[in-house]
């Protein structure tokens, strides 16, 4: 995998927004970092690399909340 591989564009398939994906990604890194098992083989992959393919395969998701205005 490199900086360009997979393509943002082919990522933007898993989220609704970069930002939605620069979070989802950086949430499951930070997970990694923290002692998560990775979900793939990550063959000396750095925790980023890792979440971005985990992604990439749609291993990792996220669910969008739903706020009610009503409430606030």
């Amino acid at each position: 995998m490199s900086i360009v591989e997979p393509n943002v564009l082919e990522l933007l398939d898993h989220a609704d927004s970069r930002y939605t994906l620069v979070v989802e990604a950086s949430k499951r890194g930070r997970q990694l970092v923290a002692g998560a098992q990775p979900l793939i083989d990550e063959k000396d992959m750095k925790p980023l690399g890792i979440a971005v393919e985990e992604i990439d395969r749609g291993l990792v998701t996220y669910e969008k909340a739903d706020y009610d205005k009503s409430d606030d």
